[in-house]
């Protein structure tokens, strides 16, 4: 009887404590530098909030939406209180129950669906129960371009016949962080960056190339070679405006004739 009645007491403080806490919640949002919101057209941005006194995750998932409107992000002065963000535009909200004032890491990795240009932010803030941050809420800026070689193929076995009389066709697809798209003259000017090849031979260096804007997206070059051996490129882009940076590398083997 004694140990029914203490179940119970127990139950009935837990479920008490439950009661207790407050539902609280929380916008976040990723953005790219120099650019627009990552949503759903990159798969997202995976979001993880975790307390800093144990370590325990109180919310995670994925910022869903569009990028957002480039008049109003891009193109508009902004003042102090304006919202960037509309009902469509890419977040993840978090939706906490808190007993108390609770001191909180936010965590993004983003683009989740391009790994190798993943980049990881943080931040850390009070949360408070009941008091919601909604809105533009929490943003966080990811650096850098997304590039994917196209071509030479990774691990391609090239012969050295092939690529005698026709140099070797070099392609890149580099966008921004929020997949926003490059071309020149454009909001993301090509003419702005500076895309370029680095190139070694048996792990020592055997020259640079540049690679010029082709059409949306996509960048070229020419690489003449003629000698054969374990090759490794890597294609880096730059922009001096805004201090993005973006790398891809590839391996390709020439054989002999």
């Amino acid at each position: 009887m004694i140990r029914i009645t203490l179940l119970a007491a127990a139950l009935a403080l837990i479920t008490g404590l439950r009661a207790m806490a407050t539902e609280t919640q929380v916008m976040v949002r990723v953005k790219a530098k120099d650019a627009k919101f990552i949503g759903s057209s990159l798969g997202g941005a995976h979001v993880l909030i975790r307390s800093t006194t144990n370590g325990a995750i109180l919310a995670e998932g994925l910022t869903q939406g569009s990028t957002g409107s480039t008049q109003r992000i891009m193109r508009e002065p902004h003042t102090r209180g304006m919202t960037l963000t509309d009902d469509n535009t890419a977040g993840f909200l978090a939706t906490l129950d808190l007993q108390e004032p609770t001191f909180v890491r936010i965590e993004v990795a983003s683009p989740y669906g391009h790994r190798s240009a993943q980049v990881h932010a943080s931040t850390e803030l009070w949360l408070i129960p009941g008091k919601h941050i909604l809105g533009d809420g929490i943003i966080l800026e990811i650096p850098g371009f997304i590039i994917d070689i196209l071509s030479p193929r990774t691990h391609r076995y090239i012969s050295l016949a092939e690529v005698k009389d026709q140099p070797l066709s070099v392609q890149a697809n580099i966008v921004m962080m929020c997949g926003c798209t490059i071309n020149e003259d454009g909001l993301w000017d090509s003419n702005d960056m500076e895309v370029r090849g680095i190139l070694k031979r048996n792990g020592e260096l055997a020259g640079e190339i540049g690679l010029d804007w082709k059409s949306t997206n996509l960048f070229e070059a020419a690489l003449p070679l003629t000698e054969p051996g374990q090759y490794h490129l890597t294609v880096y882009a730059y922009d001096p405006n805004s201090g993005n940076t973006g790398v891809e590398q590839v391996y390709f083997i020439i054989t002999g004739e």
